[in-house]
């Protein structure tokens, strides 16, 4: 280039009174370079724009066909409105596109917009990350078998979607769109994946849900993963958590008892962590009032009520009165009759009638008497028996300070060791077994204390009322013959 001003034609045409001064730092700083190499940056350079990705741009201009879109950096690009299934898009909007090749003869990328399919696909133009549309053709162990145009491709199973699919044969003969994850011309493979565009159209709908979401809200979800403790619900792109407690206001063991993957359930949210996007869901409080809210009116200390044995333990058994309303029945208040096991007076399932003993809605807590219900042994004991008197009872069990002897059901007396014989004997198991039937001496009778004391060395030998009976009237005894006129000769 010439460093004299007045050689240059451009200068001469456009700037015939340019400075001199001025026009000769700037031939120093343009050295080699002619404006006319200068100005042609205002293309899209192919070594620059050939290189393909995810670019972001804004819309600038729109025809009938196409849209013009300004990336940045003097790149332009193209894209088809054909991939605006929807609504077109306007002026200004800033989108994702992908990059898909450069056109010299134009200028311009040609884009695709995110997510919408590729068209015209063959092995020379098909890339990784480029989004296809194919149809369903068959299933083999692993996956999916797809027809994308005239090329084979495959999608693993676990790439079909966000969630496991238990049955794939339900896709055979569908179209399908999905994204390219490998390409190998040489050996005519290539892998797709579904789940990518899923979960890509998952986060964008999460941020828009988790914009709409408050707690409080009653949401329509799906089951879509039942664990131990709990169950995972989709609200439509956000999974929220649902506890095993928030399942129902009755006790809950298993929360497959209540759900199953593929419910739909409206649920309550109650809390939501706006940063890590979880949520705390309850489908017991978006179903009804809880039942705690009117116990302590519903039920009064000493009414009969029935309920239904839900558990056991060791310490005594739930018992529910209402959905939601569940509690204790002691082992003490099982039976008047001493247990070792609250299965030996009622079982799972069981329906009892009982006695409430106490309340405590805030607590809720409620608790039961199931030998209240009844008759009382004690009752009436005086009626039955009598001090002095001599019974039959069975030994119920052994101790070290003697033996407890059932006379009837719930009704025991105690056997000190010193009354069990005159015999000098290590233990009360040296005369007596739990089972065994024996005759007893009542010796005191304390109805308050609902004590009795009983002794069986005093009753050996004696005959009680009911073996008495059972022998009969004593024998008569004979009388002997008159002697008549003295001595028989």
């Amino acid at each position: 280039m010439s460093k004299n001003p007045l050689e240059d034609p451009y200068k001469q045409k456009f700037r015939p009174d340019a400075d001199a001064k001025l026009d000769a730092q700037v031939d120093d700083v343009l050295g080699d370079l002619s404006l006319e190499k200068l100005y042609e940056f205002d293309k899209a350079q192919p070594a620059e724009s050939s290189s393909k990705g995810m670019r972001r741009g804004k819309i600038v201009s729109i025809d009938a066909d196409d849209a013009f879109v300004d990336l940045g950096g003097k790149s332009q690009g193209i894209v088809s409105l054909l991939q605006f299934p929807g609504e077109l898009p306007k002026i200004g909007d800033e989108l994702e596109f992908n990059v898909d090749r450069y056109d010299p003869s134009e200028g311009l990328l040609i884009l695709t917009l995110k997510g919408a399919k590729a068209t015209n696909v063959s092995w020379e133009t098909l890339e990784v990350g480029q989004i296809v549309e194919g149809t369903v053709t068959a299933v083999n162990k692993g996956g999916l078998e797809i027809m994308i145009k005239n090329m084979r491709a495959f999608m693993p199973s676990g790439q079909v979607d966000i969630y496991h699919v238990p049955d794939l044969e339900q896709f055979i003969n569908q179209k399908i769109i999905a994204e390219v994850t490998d390409v190998q011309r040489e050996g005519r493979n290539i892998v797709l994946s579904r789940r990518n565009i899923l979960e890509q159209q998952r986060e964008e709908q999460k941020k828009k849900l988790l914009a709409e979401l408050a707690e409080g809200q009653i949401r329509r979800g799906t089951v879509r993963n039942v664990m131990d403790f709990g169950a995972f619900v989709d609200l439509g792109g956000v999974d929220g958590l649902l506890h095993v407690s928030e399942m129902s206001f009755r006790r809950v063991r298993n929360p497959s008892e209540i759900v199953k993957i593929g419910d739909v359930l409206d649920v309550k949210i109650l809390k939501i962590d706006k940063e890590t996007g979880k949520l705390s869901l309850s489908l017991k409080q978006a179903r009804g009032v809880d039942p705690w809210n009117d116990a302590g009116t519903k039920y009064a200390v000493g009414q009969f009520i029935t309920g239904r044995v839900t558990k056991l333990e060791s310490f005594g058994a739930f018992i529910e009165v209402e959905e939601g309303v569940e509690g204790l029945l002691p082992i003490s208040e099982m039976s008047h009759r001493r247990i070792k096991s609250a299965s030996d007076v009622v079982k799972e399932g069981d329906t009892v009638r009982l006695v409430v003993l106490s309340v405590d809605p805030m607590a809720r807590r409620i608790s039961f008497s199931l030998k209240q219900a009844g008759p009382d042994p004690w009752s009436g004991v005086h009626e039955r028996y009598s001090t002095d008197s001599v019974i039959t009872a069975t030994i119920s069990r052994v101790v070290d300070f003697g033996a407890f002897a059932e006379l009837e059901p719930g009704l025991e007396g105690l056997i000190h060791i010193s009354e069990l014989t005159d015999k000098q004997i290590r233990t009360a198991g040296d005369v007596v077994k739990p089972g065994d039937s024996v005759n007893l001496r009542i010796l005191e009778i304390d109805k308050e204390g609902r004590r009795m004391s009983l002794s069986l060395k005093r009753a050996i030998g004696a005959m009680t009322p009911e073996t008495t009976a059972a022998a009969g009237p004593p024998p008569k005894k004979k009388k002997r013959p008159e002697l008549r006129g003295g001595l028989d000769r």
